[in-house]
């Protein structure tokens, strides 16, 4: 083989470079669903900092998930000319960036806004990451590397929900999310230490014409607006299920139990590849989303055993589809 070959090849599992991809987009995921959800047990808390309602107290994370949702509409297109590790090193920097930020104006209208662009933030490694795997890596290990990095969107979503919990049982939300900022700027500057550069990338000159034939064309699919129809379902429920859960648990002094519901979507994402390959990718979101509806039917019983069975179901269920 030669040494252009050998350069150019996709890497594979047991190589070097796949273990650093693994821990870079482990952490990544890591770190931006830490800084999404981390709002989410601060909720009651944010309502009487601020003199707002309940409902108020979900928009920091309805407007970071809203803003998402428009980021990633773009921030494709965008890396396309600027490169992968390029967009997602940006994104993870500033989205510690505004965390740090987000506590220094205790004014609601200010958090508010950098909620929004958190979730703008956030847009440029959810969006780019799984791009990054299936341009670099060989395609027999493309699913594994994709399960790890939802594993790690995962644990991030979980630890950003733990660390804040149990710290405001001790302290305030503000530092709180100062934590959650430091940890962010951590993980920002080992991803771009550890994150091999693209080899296959290719970049393209950025256009309106071409950025509207590329939505256009993505919308022409009729297989992807199911996909896309899916991606609503699946995070509009379990947004909408970890918000309410957050008070009706709090309530009962059993919010910890968010974070053990956590730990079966950590198994269940890198299953869910083995899953894939042995009876279809079609078939296993199917089961995973009738099997979400279950978890969801039992968490409608009062008892708190019952509330986690539902939980764990519900929760193991979402990240295997997702």
């Amino acid at each position: 083989m030669s040494e252009s070959s050998e350069t150019n090849a996709y890497i594979e599992y047991g190589t070097k470079p796949f273990y650093a991809i693994l821990l870079s987009l482990f952490l990544a995921g890591f770190a931006i669903f830490s800084s999404l959800y981390c709002v989410q047990p601060m909720m009651p808390f944010l309502a009487r900092f601020f003199h707002v309602s309940a409902t108020q107290s979900s928009f920091p994370l309805s407007f970071s998930t809203s803003a998402l949702a428009l980021g990633v509409l773009f921030a494709g297109i965008i890396s396309d000319r600027y490169g992968r590790k390029n967009i997602m090193v940006i994104a993870l920097f500033s989205t510690a960036l505004l965390l740090l930020l987000s506590v220094a104006f205790p004014r609601w209208e200010v958090f508010l806004v950098t909620r929004l662009l958190v979730g703008l933030a956030v847009s440029g490694v959810a969006s780019v990451a799984m791009t990054y795997i299936g341009e670099e890596i060989a395609q027999q290990d493309v699913g594994f590397a994709m399960g790890l990095y939802i594993s790690g969107t995962a644990i991030g979503g979980m630890s950003g929900r733990l660390i804040t919990g149990v710290m405001l049982d001790f302290t305030t939300w503000q530092m709180a999310t100062l934590l959650i900022g430091a940890i962010n700027v951590l993980i920002a500057f080992v991803f771009y230490l550890a994150l091999p550069a693209s080899k296959h990338f290719v970049a393209v000159r950025l256009s309106r014409d071409l950025m509207g034939k590329a939505l256009r064309g993505t919308l022409a699919d009729r297989q992807l607006r199911l996909l896309f129809l899916q991606g609503f379902i699946l995070m509009g429920c379990f947004v909408s299920v970890f918000n309410y859960m957050s008070y009706h648990l709090l309530e009962q002094t059993w919010i910890g139990l968010i974070s053990i519901a956590y730990l079966s979507g950590i198994y269940s994402s890198p299953r869910a590849a083995a899953w894939s390959r042995k009876y279809g990718r079609g078939r296993v979101i199917f089961y995973m989303l009738i099997s979400m509806l279950i978890g969801l039917w039992v968490m409608r019983f009062e008892t708190v055993g019952l509330i986690l069975l539902g939980l764990v179901i519900f929760t193991f269920s979402f990240f295997a589809a997702h």
